[in-house]
């Protein structure tokens, strides 16, 4: 699903309420930077977790956390590696992703959310 229709956006929503009922602190959304972007990151009293959010309409051809690819987990951890050259924490880094499908897009009711912990190194 694209982005520039605003689904993306509609998506990472999704996934930050998702996280704040189950207790995560939103401490920014769309970091971007010269090295690439960072959907959300988030906080609980243990984690730091930099989070991808990937919005797919089925899981048919592959689950949606595979397309977070090797090339992709790279961009991310050096975008998280300058993040945290800018904010100190005593947090444990942690990279998560969370998968949401919805069928008919933003018209979709129910949406299904994963979360998916330590989804890589």
């Amino acid at each position: 699903m694209d982005r520039r229709n605003g689904t993306g956006a509609w998506g990472e929503s999704l996934a930050a309420k998702f996280l704040k009922k189950k207790g995560y602190r939103i401490l920014a959304r769309n970091y971007s930077c010269r090295f690439g972007e960072i959907d959300l990151i988030v906080a609980d009293r243990a984690y730091l977790v930099f989070v991808e959010v990937k919005l797919r309409k089925s899981d048919v051809i592959a689950r949606a956390a595979e397309f977070v690819d090797f090339r992709k987990q790279n961009r991310l951890r050096t975008t998280a590696e300058l993040w945290l050259s800018q904010h100190e924490t005593d947090l444990q880094p942690r990279f998560d992703v969370v998968e949401i499908y919805a069928p008919q897009g933003e018209q979709t009711k129910n949406p299904a959310i994963h979360h998916l912990e330590d989804a890589f190194q």
